[in-house]
């Protein structure tokens, strides 16, 4: 299916957040999740289920000041 990542056309075989995560590398990463600009924590990821078309963020947290 064909989704877009980070504003980046994207094309993932898995459905469920969490292992559409898995699929592009973020597996363990601690990171931050929204699809279609609405915020899914990580509890939430196994059942939430993208389709074709929507929008996913994925954020990583930053060190700095």
């Amino acid at each position: 299916m064909k989704i877009t990542v980070n504003g980046t056309a994207t094309e993932v075989a898995a459905v469920r957040l969490d292992a559409i995560l898995i699929e592009l590398g973020h597996g363990d990463a601690k990171v931050a999740t929204a699809v279609n600009e609405d915020f899914v924590p990580a509890s939430l990821r196994a059942t939430r289920e993208l389709s074709s078309g929507d929008r996913l963020e994925i954020v990583a947290p930053r060190q700095g000041g």
